[in-house]
């Protein structure tokens, strides 16, 4: 992560997708896969003890691991010879059993979904909070009169609240859609080799359940190596969340300059400055939502032309999807995160919406200005927004109480 992507993401996103926290999950995977094997007889108690209490990340170089993928073309590689020579120093006879019938690929792709569900969490609270605030805007001010502008000109009146609701229904939309492309997508992956768990003697169903059971993960029933649609289609819920929060930073970007003055970001200390005109108040969380925006496009494209994979095991295709991954995750997170926390605190100057229509006005025909920009128009457009409001928070309550 380089000085230039820090900011637009956040904290807790670059710690879930951190090496340190990879190399965990990795650990996490193969202590449930050698606890789901001695459960069934396939690995001897004392061997899956050994095993399963070297699975510790703080015994392990991460720095050194990640150094040495490069060389073995997989961090599965280095990870799981570092856990072999762990398990070694104090029992040697348990070393066979480390990683036993399963492949480079279960445990990164399992690893990965484990820290994808830790990143799609935080994404959907951030959501939640910015679809709140603007359901709130919209109620506030259902009847507030405002431009509609149409291909960037003044179109006729509107009420802002109509607007919030506008800007609210993609996201309601975005959050039931992603919620359920991750309850596709984040599965184990346990095949072994080729897909056949061949390995495990007939208990390769019952090893991978369990192993879905201990990390919390679906089971798809099958390896999915090559099969990479679900997990696609929720990489690509991502980049149309990321879209439709771009276009809500958009819009205030415009409405929020000084010229139009409809809106502004919440001020606070070091927020949206300027190093040489103090006098500036920047839209920082819009741009970060539109920098997110402009990204997550070629981050999707990336993973769709990633999708037709050799056989049962790809050969750079996987690996670019691996690469491009976390950088979805952290652009969609840095976008949410950043309107979560302006959206609640949007300075909202409805004087200076009226004043925009009435200059406007002034300089029209009577009649065109009342068949157009007449405020009353946003009283309608207010029972409009509340309705869509209502039905809004329909959507919302069914989908929560249905999960």
């Amino acid at each position: 992560m380089s000085i230039f992507e820090g900011f637009l993401s956040t904290s807790e996103t670059l710690s879930a997708f951190s090496d340190h926290n990879f190399v965990d999950a990795m650990l996490r995977f193969e202590a449930a896969l050698t606890r789901a094997q001695a459960a069934l007889g396939l690995v001897p108690e004392s061997a899956a003890h050994s095993i399963v209490g070297s699975c510790k990340v703080e015994l392990f170089d991460v720095a050194k691991i990640v150094r040495d993928s490069g060389r073995a073309g997989s961090v599965a590689i280095p990870l799981v010879k570092a856990l072999k020579e762990a398990v070694g120093l104090f029992n040697p006879g348990a070393v066979p059993f480390v990683h036993f019938g399963s492949t480079s690929q279960d445990v990164i792709d399992t690893a990965m979904a484990l820290v994808t569900r830790e990143g799609v969490a935080l994404i959907e609270a951030d959501v939640d909070r910015a679809i709140e605030a603007l359901l709130q805007h919209a109620t506030q001010h259902a009847a507030t009169p405002i431009l509609a502008r149409t291909l960037m000109q003044p179109a006729s009146v509107t009420s802002f609240g109509l607007k919030c609701a506008g800007w609210a229904a993609p996201l309601v939309r975005s959050r039931a859609r992603l919620r359920e492309a991750a309850r596709h997508a984040l599965n184990v992956q346990l095949g072994g080799a080729v897909g056949t768990l061949a390995q495990m003697k007939g208990q390769g169903p019952a090893v991978v359940q369990r192993v879905a059971d201990e990390l919390g993960l679906g089971n798809a029933g099958a390896t999915w190596h090559t099969q990479r649609d679900e997990w696609v289609a929720l990489g690509c819920e991502l980049g149309l969340l990321t879209g439709s929060l771009g276009k809500i930073a958009r819009d205030i970007s415009l409405m929020g300059q000084y010229e139009v003055g409809e809106v502004a970001e919440p001020t606070e200390p070091g927020r949206g400055g300027s190093s040489a005109m103090p006098h500036k108040r920047n839209p920082v969380a819009a741009m970060v939502a539109l920098a997110a925006a402009q990204r997550a496009p070629q981050r999707v494209a990336a993973l769709l032309a990633a999708m037709p994979q050799e056989h049962e095991r790809a050969l750079g295709g996987w690996q670019a999807e691996l690469a491009e991954w976390p950088q979805l995750l952290m652009s969609a997170h840095g976008s949410a995160r950043a309107l979560a926390g302006a959206l609640p605190g949007l300075q909202i100057d409805a004087a200076r919406m009226r004043a925009n229509i009435d200059a406007l006005r002034s300089e029209l025909p009577r009649e065109a200005a009342d068949e157009w920009f007449d405020p009353a128009l946003a009283g309608p457009a207010g029972e409009t927004a509340l309705r869509q409001v209502a039905a809004l928070r329909a959507h919302l309550t069914a989908k929560d109480t249905s999960r």
